[in-house]
């Protein structure tokens, strides 16, 4: 275990490098910060931490920059989150709440997550597998044609085309329109197969082969794989980082189109807590120099999803994980009151 002391100078040492972007030395050290102690003693402190690996000497005349073990015992111990102000947590309200549907809501809040954190934002569309069936619509295009509508609860919208084997009255689609709702709505998705399954029998023999097609058609759309779709935007901000990636930045760029990247990177939405995953802890090589800050976000309690940003190792870790937490909040709230 690090004294208290040696904490505090790991922590000021992280504080100065992610604001100076320059190594640091003891001599700043103990000017910048109320230490209490001799440059000599945090001289000491210092060479402890680096045989400790939590800090390392990018070159011989520099001071030094913290590893990826000593930004993890940052925010593990040392790092709070920081909260957002008043007047940021209104323009994040204001700016979410002119959103007109669920692809505007998640490309506002990409745009939001960008400009708060000047790094990369990813969210992740809420997922179908834990979101409940808000309503069923059933539209006659033609005698033989269907339009149906799913509308989940997080306000997401699938419309699917039905052909439908034999003509299909108007009066027999508002009954199936009016029963379906009643046994689905309000449901989970993973349980509208058992709930519909006896369905069909409640009609007249000749309109049961039309039924059974808009039922196929339902459960298709409800296991689609489409549901695992993100949002990427700010990718332009990493250019202002260029000296934080060892070599080149493409690396970075080349994994960020990766989606199947992305969502391990977000991590699974049922943990909704705050996730953080530093340098060499991302799997992916290419994404060996940033760091990850993700969290779930939802209605009623239930993470539907994930949303995140990924940035250089030398991050602002409370400024981004406030950020990132109180997006999650009003993204849910907005879900909420769809």
């Amino acid at each position: 275990m690090l004294s208290e002391r040696r904490l505090q100078v790991l922590r000021a040492i992280v504080q100065d490098y992610v604001g100076t972007e320059e190594p640091v030395g003891s001599k700043a050290l103990t000017e910048r910060h109320n230490l209490g102690v001799s440059p000599a003693t945090v001289r000491n402190d210092m060479s402890a931490l680096e045989d400790d690996g939590y800090i390392a000497q990018p070159h011989t005349s520099a001071g030094r920059i913290p590893t990826d073990k000593g930004y993890r015992l940052f925010v593990d111990k040392l790092a709070g989150v920081k909260p957002m102000t008043a007047p940021e947590r209104r323009a994040i309200q204001n700016f979410l709440d002119g959103a007109v549907d669920l692809d505007d809501v998640v490309a506002r809040t990409v745009r939001l997550l960008a400009q708060l954190t000047r790094q990369v934002a990813v969210v992740q569309y809420p997922s179908l597998t834990r979101s409940t069936v808000r309503h069923v619509e059933l539209l006659a295009l033609a005698p033989a044609r269907v339009m149906l509508v799913l509308i989940t609860d997080t306000g997401r919208v699938e419309q699917r085309m039905v052909d439908c084997p034999a003509p299909f009255g108007e009066a027999s689609l508002a009954d199936l329109r009016a029963r379906l709702n009643s046994r689905v709505a309000g449901r989970r998705f993973a349980d509208v197969p058992k709930l519909v399954e006896d369905l069909p029998d409640a009609f007249e023999h000749e309109d049961r082969g039309t039924v059974s097609m808009v039922l196929s058609t339902l459960l298709e759309t409800l296991v689609e794989e489409n549901e695992e779709r993100l949002m990427i935007g700010g990718t332009a901000n990493l250019t202002r980082f260029g000296h934080d990636f060892p070599l080149t930045i493409r690396p970075v760029l080349e994994a960020l189109e990766e989606q199947v990247v992305l969502l391990k990177l977000l991590g699974e939405a049922k943990d909704p807590g705050m996730t953080v995953r530093i340098g060499h802890e991302i799997a992916h090589e290419g994404l060996n120099s940033t760091s990850v800050v993700s969290v779930g976000y939802g209605s009623g309690g239930e993470a539907v999803a994930k949303l995140g940003v990924v940035g250089p190792t030398r991050m602002d870790y409370p400024g981004t994980m406030g950020a990132v937490r109180a997006v999650a909040r009003y993204v849910g709230q907005i879900l909420a009151e769809s």
